[in-house]
């Protein structure tokens, strides 16, 4: 066997970024990699994610996540291989999804990891698709959105991890009508090409509210909001009676330094009776088997499909990072230290 690594190189936060985040805000450093207690496991990591929520973390503010501290090893999620166990319950050579990512080398207590079958999907596919973000997709849209089968649908930042799920999941589900918005010509083409989208639009090219009014001439039932600002001032104005919006991201605004003057019109929520509810992946646990078991489903028939963001290299963590705040990937946006 092979002598354990003593050292890795992980990802600190060095400064508290101001705006949007610059490299100089972050140093990537060589650290003493801990010995593995009783109970715990030592997973060398061979993908991790990088996510819109995280630059919320980096400002010392209170929220649902604590902020990432200064000159300590970030967070995120992540797979890899064990390649040290003092817990029975997991063996050297399994691979498992843990909570320890920007870094090579992770120990953590074995309770904390889940064990994930390379062979019944890619290890990515845990990180996205099958993961945090695919979660946040379904039960948003089916337990928050309360979706029902012909509704019409509206998804902001739609060729994201998130949005191509939600909008794909309610295809499946019945939908009467699925719009998108994206950032780029390419992306509004995937959705509708590759998605399965209804219709989509760049919400560069024009006033939004107005693009959207001609995606869904009569109107929507459902908006899932990954970006807030003119968005969710467009779903308001677009949403039909008794209409929701399931609120799970606002990347406008997350390296706005001035609050948003949107939405302008929520004064319509009254007259229309819509609700507005705010999103979070970890209160949705209990439908964590029913969510693998439908959409792996899925993605065995080849029924949904979904994209990857690779960027290769853990010294390139953060160039993905700031990479995924400016909206150059398609679906998941994943850091690949080895295949």
């Amino acid at each position: 066997m092979s002598a354990l690594p003593t050292t890795g190189r992980e990802w600190h936060l060095v400064a508290r970024p101001h705006g949007w985040p610059t490299p100089e805000d972050f140093a990537l450093r060589e650290a003493a990699v801990p010995a593995v207690g009783e109970g715990q496991i030592l997973v060398r990591t061979t993908h991790f994610s990088v996510d819109p929520y995280m630059r919320g973390r980096m400002n010392d503010v209170k929220s649902y996540v604590p902020p990432f501290q200064l000159d300590q090893p970030m967070d995120g999620g992540a797979v890899g291989e064990v390649i040290a166990s003092r817990d029975d319950s997991v063996a050297v050579g399994d691979h498992v999804l843990h909570g320890l990512g920007w870094r090579e080398y992770a120990v953590l207590d074995a309770k904390r990891a889940a064990k994930v079958d390379p062979s019944l999907a890619p290890l990515t596919a845990y990180l996205g698709v099958l993961g945090m973000p695919g979660l946040t997709a379904y039960a948003g849209l089916l337990e928050v959105a309360s979706f029902k089968e012909g509704d019409a649908v509206f998804v902001s930042g739609a060729a994201g991890a998130v949005g191509s799920e939600v909008g794909q999941i309610a295809k499946l589900k019945g939908a009467s009508r699925v719009i998108g918005s994206a950032g780029s010509d390419e992306k509004v083409k995937l959705l509708v090409e590759e998605y399965g989208f209804d219709a989509a639009f760049n919400y560069k090219n024009g006033d939004v509210a107005k693009q959207l009014k001609e995606a869904a001439p009569e109107g929507i039932d459902v908006y899932f909001d990954n970006v807030g600002g003119d968005h969710l001032e467009a779903a308001i104005s677009s949403l039909n009676v008794h209409g929701r919006a399931a609120i799970c991201g606002m990347i406008s605004m997350y390296n706005a330094t001035e609050p948003s003057p949107a939405p302008r019109n929520l004064a319509m929520v009254i007259g229309k009776r819509l609700r507005l509810q705010g999103l979070l992946v970890s209160d949705h646990a209990a439908l964590q088997p029913q969510f693998v078991e439908e959409v792996s489903a899925w993605i065995r028939s080849g029924e949904l499909k979904y994209s990857e963001t690779k960027v290769a290299g853990i010294e390139n963590g953060v160039d993905a990072f700031l990479g995924l705040l400016r909206g150059e990937n398609t679906g998941k946006m994943i850091v690949s230290l080895a295949d």
